[in-house]
């Protein structure tokens, strides 16, 4: 699908307001979705059944010129297989008729980038972490979403009711308001919507060309250095010596009696058994359900206050400097994982980045991830070589200074900002004596024993046979990349 390039002065946002659908609503909602998933999983076997087929032929000794043809996966090529098969496939046949064509368009595009991703991944031209091969999605597992991008489309003129293609006119749980007037004073235009069922409800989110208009920040020519942690969850330093800090609120630990309760009271229902097929009761449902209201408040409470929190800072400084903390190592540590993951450092910065651009034309700086916030002094710029982390106040050697260990790192990050530099990893581009690689840091991820022991085992030669059946496949799939 091709991306859409918004015209000069407009940008993309997304506007998503919560649904009340009644019985039949939601019913062809769940269909719809159903639907986008049924055709995805039809694209990924359609795709993959000449992989297996060449992987059989080859094994028989058939030519290569007499194998079987490679089936291109992209979106065009994969509707019009569709297309022709919809009408005779007995999975489809008899209900494909009882849903908008962007359902069956969702799966299919969907089922077109993932196989996008995994090709550019297994030639290295991907960004991230290393894709597999597409999969099936499970009936029971598969995250309910439809998208539409041609038909009715649109937010009433009531303000509290949307209209979608075959869906018809759903009501909204809070009022459209905000969108219906750009809408109506031809200050935005909507691309597409997408329906989703999350968190016990289900939302429309709107693609939305929206007009760019700027909103001037308090203090356009101060910086601010925001350093994160686990205690306190934001500690804030500007450029002219003010510091500010924001207590971690902790929603998950607040529910943890109150889940704890709620698990409980499921464990003692009959759930679910997928080796014996039992299916889950009455009173497991509605216990589960009440669990699982328990989980949607956290989540809501969380994001609600890190709105907040960087809404604020986007409003009032012309440049933030925040670090990049690899938040993924960080959540290895089985100490502090669960106080992390209910911190959100990677939400943070990534609101951060978007609403300083979009929103107020200022701009927001990500110091290196090398860059030592915590072990050089803000007041002479001494590096310190080792500072564990239950050590919470700084003293320097060289100056004498002592002070908050989290101040100082937001000290140095606000400095960032003036310096005109995301840091080197050394210490911070001042005209002081520094300490180079600190404890012979190499900016190396270093293996694992789990991956040394993987190595070791590829290098004595033993394979297991799931393994030989894995670099079976590895070859075949490499071999259709190649080929494709």
């Amino acid at each position: 699908m091709k991306k859409f390039r918004p015209q000069p002065g407009f940008v993309v946002k997304a506007y998503r307001f919560a649904l009340d659908p009644n019985a039949a609503q939601e019913r062809a909602l769940h269909s719809h979705c159903g639907a986008a998933r049924a055709a995805y999983n039809w694209a990924v076997a359609w795709v993959t059944a000449s992989w297996w087929q060449r992987a059989a032929e080859t094994s028989y000794g058939v030519a290569e010129a007499e194998l079987t043809q490679w089936r291109p996966w992209s979106l065009p090529s994969l509707r019009k297989a569709f297309n022709a098969a919809k009408h005779a496939d007995a999975r489809f046949a008899a209900w494909w008729q009882d849903n908008s064509k962007e359902a069956y368009n969702t799966g299919l595009a969907n089922a077109a980038a993932a196989f996008d991703n995994y090709a550019k991944s297994k030639q290295g031209t991907r960004r991230g972490r290393k894709m597999g091969a597409p999969r099936f999605k499970q009936k029971r597992k598969a995250r309910l979403s439809c998208r539409f991008t041609t038909g009715t489309i649109r937010v009433d003129a009531d303000g509290r009711h949307v209209t979608l293609p075959r869906l018809g006119t759903i009501r909204t749980h809070e009022p459209t308001g905000k969108l219906l007037a750009r809408v109506q004073a031809g200050r935005a235009r909507i691309l597409s919507a997408t329906v989703r069922h999350e968190r016990g409800r289900w939302f429309a989110s709107f693609q939305v060309e929206v007009r760019r208009d700027l909103v001037r920040v308090a203090r356009p020519e101060a910086a601010v250095g925001v350093d994160l942690g686990v205690k306190t969850l934001a500690v804030m330093a500007d450029s002219t010596g003010q510091i500010r800090t924001v207590a971690n609120p902790g929603h998950y630990d607040q529910a943890l009696k109150q889940l704890r309760r709620a698990s409980r009271t499921v464990s003692r229902r009959q759930g679910p058994d997928r080796r014996t097929g039992r299916k889950p009761s009455k009173r497991w449902e509605k216990a589960n359900t009440a669990r699982n209201k328990v989980h949607h408040r956290v989540t809501n409470l969380r994001a609600d206050a890190l709105h907040k929190l960087t809404t604020a800072l986007a409003a009032q400084y012309g440049t933030v400097v925040v670090e990049d903390l690899n938040v993924a190592g960080m959540l290895r540590n089985r100490r502090l994982a669960r106080k992390i993951a209910d911190a959100g450092f990677g939400e943070i910065r990534r609101q951060l980045t978007y609403k300083t651009s979009q929103r107020h034309g200022t701009r927001t700086i990500t110091a290196d991830r090398w860059y030592p916030s915590s072990k050089t002094c803000s007041g002479c710029g001494a590096v310190k070589a080792k500072l564990p982390l239950h050590v919470r106040t700084y003293h320097c050697d060289a100056c004498g200074l002592v002070i908050d260990r989290d101040e100082n790192a937001a000290r140095n990050l606000a400095d960032l900002a003036s310096a005109g530099t995301t840091g080197t990893g050394v210490a911070g581009d001042r005209d002081t004596a520094q300490v180079s690689k600190p404890r012979g840091a190499d900016h190396k991820t270093r293996a694992t024993r789990r991956s040394r022991k993987a190595t070791a085992g590829r290098a004595g030669g033993a394979t297991l046979p799931h393994q030989r059946q894995t670099e079976t496949r590895d070859r075949t799939q490499a071999e259709a990349l190649t080929l494709w």
